[in-house]
């Protein structure tokens, strides 16, 4: 789909328009001529005459055509004016640097209002902002940027686009090698959703990756333009998402929504999106870099290799709670290593080659490039160097580039510390293919990140529309209208007073479940019983608060209890949440998250992904739950949820009770908009 704003003149300028004579101001100046910009420089100010030494203009009229690009550093109303001015002298596109607008209605309500009036003055126009510092081009040489930043000429490179300036500033000045093609900041997004911006970076075939720092997504559809495209012209997109101790669904009716708060809507989203997501600036930075050099990984498979066995026990402890494996080495590769390290050795992944054949850089290039092979997508090289007399490690530089030579294979040296990998030894790596990568816990969590990059998931999400103030329904109802799309319930009847059970039982086959019906938390007040015979129905009965009753068959045979649930997300979509069911739910926290509508392989395979999948699949001789008929059920809700987008805020079985041929919602919850 076509952009509906060109940002091509705003990211790469032929000329500036700098608004404004503050001290903000002249330091665009000033990181313009850092970077050797090439194009006209051309300050707007009603009274200064020249401007960090150059000829200033009174009115952005006055320019003698119009800027590609301009930074708008006055205050918030005059930038409102002078936006409108800009659009309608036709500019390519603008920084608003003021704030004031809506980050600020908390404290002046006139902020939401001014925000408006921004969007409505810039016309056709792209801005950026308001209340953000702009975009560094570091390949074109250009950047409407108003303070230091750490950004070096570069032939190509990752983008990275935050909404928070400091972080972006902070990122622009790591030491680790990365190439930084483009920095942008998006701030208040009066405008331009971040998914559009970063779409815009996507379009210069110099950008290898984008990073982006996402505080909250906005404008679902264009998050799914964004994964389409960014898939289809092969760049991985890395996600540090903040918010992950998220408390906003403290209070809950079911337990789906405890589980599926907003931080696990945003985790499937960015999963569906097939972008990878980490946890940390460091291992963002990591993650950019290998994805830079080497691309997604295609296996989990990994190979280590270092001269101390503590480094070997570390990676392969840190590796441990990862996706990553070290599988054993191959004849082949055993063969190798025992020629050129010796029989004092003992080969395995991780390998500890101690340190025999250290300054010998072409045996080392052997044993390390043995490491390597068609099934393994990452060797990792252990080195930490000095601070002093490096000398003795040139070897170690020396033999990983030549391993990466010889073999073709993707070669990473880590630094157990970051401090331990000097800048331009990251650059020398870097020129000969080498992906330096710094700390162990960040290169492992790096490696397991670039493992995740996928293609988006085709089917287009179910969007919410706001949050519904829904009512809970009764379970039986709440069965019914499950039963209608396809999910298999108990045999049951819904019966008023305890003396009218005599004849309900008639109707069943012992044993019996007896259900008090009206009673938010029915096992805490006791209005749960189980295995009765029907002789002993009234008697449960009359021991409960309450003169409603659902009578049911009760579920033999069960292999495993599962929680199935959806929860309007206002976010992220309708969460699809797969979990541990029964009195496990609380104590394992056993769950994975989807969106819906989320195809039959996808909820496969996140079945595969829980803790009880074992069970389910017959653990230790035990029969196995039938998959197939799990899986009906789950789609079964989905259907329900489709059908009812418009009026539902949640629908949860607990438990779904799974047998070796049925799954059966023995409970069910729906909280609804009925009016």
């Amino acid at each position: 789909m076509k952009q509906k704003y060109d940002f091509s003149r705003l990211l790469r300028p032929r000329q500036v328009a700098v608004i404004g004579g503050g001290a903000w101001c002249a330091e665009v100046v000033r990181q313009l001529e850092k970077f050797q910009y090439e194009g006209d420089i051309w300050p707007v100010h009603p009274r200064a005459e020249t401007i960090a030494g150059y000829q200033a203009y009174a009115r952005l009229e006055d320019l003698p055509d119009a800027p590609d690009a301009a930074f708008v550093g006055i205050n918030r109303h005059a930038s409102i004016e002078a936006v409108k001015v800009l659009s309608d002298i036709g500019s390519g596109g603008a920084v608003c640097f003021a704030s004031g607008f809506s980050e600020a209605a908390a404290e002046d309500s006139q902020g939401s209002d001014l925000q408006a009036d921004l969007v409505a003055a810039t016309g056709e126009m792209p801005i950026l902002g308001p209340n953000c510092y702009g975009v560094i081009n570091a390949v074109d040489g250009a950047a409407l940027w108003p303070d230091q930043h750490g950004c070096v000429r570069v032939e190509r490179g990752v983008a990275i686009l935050t909404q928070s300036s400091n972080i972006a500033i902070n990122l622009t000045n790591q030491s680790r090698g990365l190439p930084i093609a483009y920095v942008a900041t998006c701030g208040n997004m009066a405008q331009l959703s971040q998914a559009a911006i970063a779409r815009a970076l996507l379009d210069d075939l110099r950008v290898t990756a984008i990073g982006l720092h996402v505080e909250g997504f906005t404008d679902l559809r264009g998050w799914e333009e964004l994964a389409r495209a960014a898939h289809a012209k092969s760049v991985p997109v890395v996600v540090l998402k903040v918010g992950a101790s998220d408390q906003a669904q403290a209070a809950t009716v079911s337990h789906t929504a405890s589980l599926a708060g907003s931080n696990a809507g945003a985790g499937a989203l960015i999963d569906r999106l097939g972008f990878t997501r980490v946890g940390d600036l460091s291992v963002f930075l990591e993650t950019l870099k290998l994805l830079h050099m080497v691309g997604p990984l295609a296996g989990t498979n990994v190979a280590s290799i270092s001269c101390s066995g503590g480094e070997a026990s570390l990676i392969a402890d840190t590796a441990h709670d990862t996706v990553l494996e070290f599988p054993a080495l191959k004849p082949e590769q055993r063969e190798t290593l025992g020629d050129v390290l010796g029989p004092m050795v003992a080969l395995a992944n991780p390998l500890d080659y101690h340190t025999y054949i250290w300054r010998d850089a072409d045996k080392m290039a052997t044993a390390w490039g043995a490491m390597t092979g068609s099934d393994i997508a990452l060797t990792f090289s252990i080195v930490d160097y000095p601070h002093d007399n490096r000398q003795d490690w040139n070897c170690a530089t020396q033999a990983a580039i030549m391993a990466r030579q010889k073999t073709g294979r993707a070669i990473a040296v880590v630094a157990s510390l970051p401090e331990l990998m000097p800048e331009d030894v990251a650059q020398e790596f870097i020129a000969g293919g080498v992906v330096p990568l710094i700390g162990l816990r960040e290169a492992v969590l790096a490696a397991e990140a670039a493992t995740r990059i996928k293609a988006p998931e085709a089917l287009p999400l179910l969007l919410p529309d706001g949050v519904r103030d829904g009512d809970v329904i009764s379970e039986n109802a709440a069965k019914d209208y499950l039963a209608e799309h396809g999910v298999d319930v108990p045999k049951k009847a819904s019966v008023q007073g305890a003396v009218a059970l005599e004849g309900a039982a008639e109707m069943f086959r012992a044993p019996l479940v007896l259900k008090g019906q009206g009673i938010a938390h029915k096992t805490e007040a006791r209005a749960v019983r189980l295995n009765l015979a029907p002789r002993d129905l009234v008697a449960a009965a009359q021991a409960m608060p309450t003169d409603s009753f659902l009578v049911e068959e009760m579920i033999e045979g069960g292999v495993a209890e599962l929680l199935v649930g959806v929860t309007r997300d206002p976010a992220h979509g309708f969460v699809l949440t797969l979990a541990a069911g029964g009195v496990m739910t609380e104590l394992l926290q056993d769950s994975v998250s989807l969106l819906v509508p989320s195809p039959r392989e996808a909820v496969q395979a996140a079945l595969g992904q829980l803790k009880i999948a074992k069970v389910l699949g017959g653990y230790r001789g035990a029969k196995a739950a039938k998959r197939e008929v799990i899986v009906d059920a789950i789609e079964s809700v989905q259907a329900y949820v489709l059908a009812n987008a418009a009026t539902l805020e949640e629908v949860e079985i607990n438990p779904l009770i799974c047998t070796p041929t049925r799954a059966v919602a023995a409970d069910a919850l729906i909280r609804k908009d009925m009016s």
